[in-house]
């Protein structure tokens, strides 16, 4: 059983295309969605009158953006699912078949082919 050299794979421009892909995705989504959550915040605080404005019945604005913060958060992570779906496991999978194809002795065009 060989070991498997976890740096050099850390390092390898595979995994690297796989973690800046995670990247570009998760941390503009996540900037966006925090500036969301602040600007809620924010107008909850210093505009009142706005976030009290009846929208109709007992419902104001300020209820309507609260519960849409559930809804961008529900939607967010339907969104890096699909995502993560088509982009990131594929690419994950492959990288692990490498890997396991390292460890248990084999080549990754062993593990990739099915050979294995």
């Amino acid at each position: 059983m060989t070991g498997i050299d976890y740096i050099a794979v850390q390092e390898s421009a595979e995994f690297q295309a796989l973690r800046s892909k995670h990247r570009r995705f998760v941390f503009p989504v996540t900037a966006a969605a925090f500036g969301w959550f602040i600007l809620y915040v924010l107008l909850a605080s210093y505009a009142r009158d706005f976030m009290a404005t009846q929208v109709f019945g007992h419902v104001n604005i300020g209820l309507l953006l609260g519960l849409s913060q559930f809804v961008t958060t529900f939607g967010i992570t339907a969104w890096y699912v699909h995502y993560a779906n088509k982009e990131l496991d594929p690419r994950a999978e492959h990288l692990r078949a490498e890997l396991e194809a390292m460890e248990g002795g084999g080549t990754a065009a062993d593990a990739v082919g099915g050979v294995r």
